[in-house]
Order: C-alpha cells, then structure tokens, then sequence
C-alpha cells in the first residue's frame, strides 16, 4: 500500500464523527390558559337590558406543566373560582381559550369531553354541599367508575377500600353516610371521589380554606403526598397566601379579575413586587 494510501487512511481513522445532536422538545404544557375572560351581563329596565359587564375574569393568561402545583390567590371576589369553573366549563367564557394537553376544551364534545372530565378533577371548598346526603360513601366513590367503565360492579368495594386507606380512613367507612363524619373527613372523601377517575390535574377550589387548622396542614399534606404518588398536577386556589407557601411551586396573584403578579412560590413570597401582593402577605397571621 502507497504511503499516500497510509496517510489517508490514517487521517480517516482520526476523524471523530459526533453523534447526532438530539432536538430540543419542550415538555408539553397540561394546562393553557389564553387571553380569558369571563363576563356575566349587567342588567337594568323592565325590558333586562344590557347596561354594561361584571368583569370576573378579564385578560387571565398562564400555563402549567404536567406535576406541577400552581397557586391562585386573590381575595374574594376576585375572579379566582371563576376561572376555575370557566376551566372545568361551569360557565361560559366570553372569549379566549382553554387547552389541556394541546386539546381545545370549548370546543371538546362527546368522547373528547368525557375524557376531559375524567382527566380533570375537581376538589371544592364545603364538602358537606358536594356530598349527597342520600349516598353511602361506598356510592360517592365509585359511582364515577362505573359510568366510566373503569371497574365492574363486583369490584367497587375493594377500589372503595384502597381509595378511602389512600386518604387515611378505614375502608369500613364505605357503608356509612356522609352526615357521619367530620367536616376534615368529609374533605378526605371528596378527594378521594376526586382520585377514582385517576385525573392527571385536580382543581382545588378553596379546599382547606373551611377546615380547622390542624386539619387544615392534614389536608395539605396529604394532598403533597398524593402528588407525589399518583403523579398529579394541582390548581390550588385559596385567599390565604399562607397556604400556597407550603404546596405551590408558583404563584399567580389576582385582583379584580385579572393577574397582578406572578412567579415562582419563593420569589413572590419573599420578595413581592406589587403593593396588593404586599398587603395579601402582611395579613397573614404569625406565631409569636
């Protein structure tokens, strides 16, 4: 072989091909929210005219990726359970748009619709109102299920039972009545209603905001432990910022319907740049 031949192949084999650099993909968002808003008409004269708007949620934009636990605060009236029922499509949105998982929920009917209420749950503020009263908890919590096809009706009492031990009661609650509880008791069912569909998001609309205290960081814990477990993602609103400092990983603050800060927990906890955030955090209560 020539020396030329030797120096070519030698040259070739110093050569370092690299590896075909991987593209970039942005962990698709669970949760988008656009340009909202929510107006509920303004009516006056025999006739019921339209004389102008209540503006609950006015130009509200944001987006949450899939784990992720996003705290709403804002006192009440504020527009924040608006939103959350414009989500969950409890009222009608006068413009904007809602996408969960790239999907256009005002415009989701039939299968698509279906599949969005299970994979969306929700968690409200009195579970004494959202349970009924004619229904044993063994009832509440797989009635879902069933209308789902997630279980046969043979099974119900064993997915009872693993539902209410992942909330920390005992699976013979199933045969009692929602009037036989306590009101935390009561909230660890409506959770566990809100896990039987296997959501892949839950609202927490006021959640803890009606619970005493000590039940209150119960409550919260769980709702962390269960995150972690079943791989959740939470829209947690509430009025008390305190609250949030312990589950959200990022905050958004509104006022009179629309977003006035926003940031992650620690950031607008610790440093918050509008004086209506300011005053939020200066009323709540400190120890000592």
């Amino acid at each position: 072989m020539s020396e030329q031949a030797l120096s070519l192949e030698e040259a070739a084999a110093r050569i370092k091909v690299k590896p075909p650099v991987a593209p970039i993909v942005a962990e698709q968002p669970i949760l988008e929210v656009e340009d909202l808003n929510t107006w509920f008409p303004i009516k006056k004269g025999i006739f019921a005219r339209t004389v102008g708007h209540v503006k609950a949620v006015n130009g509200v934009t944001f987006s949450m990726k899939p784990g992720e636990t996003l705290g709403v605060v804002g006192e009440s009236g504020c527009g924040k359970s608006t939103l959350s029922r414009t989500i969950l499509r409890l009222e009608k949105a006068h413009s904007g748009s809602v996408r969960f998982m790239g999907q256009d929920v005002f415009s989701m009917k039939g299968a698509a619709l279906q599949q969005y209420r299970r994979d969306m749950q929700v968690v409200f503020q009195d579970p004494h109102a959202t349970l009924n009263p004619r229904h044993s908890i063994l009832d509440i919590l797989t009635e879902g299920m069933l209308v789902h096809g997630l279980i046969k009706q043979n099974e119900a009492e064993d997915v009872a039972a693993q539902l209410l031990q992942d909330v920390g009661l005992q699976p013979d609650a199933m045969h009692r009545y929602p009037h036989a509880f306590s009101g935390g008791q009561r909230q660890r069912i409506c959770i566990a209603r809100a896990l039987a569909l296997k959501p892949k998001m839950i609202i927490c609309d006021e959640a803890v905001s009606a619970l005493d205290l000590s039940i209150r960081a119960q409550v919260l814990n769980l709702l962390m432990e269960l995150k972690e477990k079943y791989s959740l993602a939470y829209l947690f609103i509430t009025h008390d910022i305190g609250v949030v400092e312990h589950i959200a990983d990022n905050i958004i603050v509104m006022y009179k319907g629309e977003i006035v800060e926003r940031g992650a927990a620690t950031d607008v906890l610790l440093n918050p740049q509008e004086a209506y955030t300011q005053r939020l955090i200066a009323a709540v209560p400190r120890v000592g």
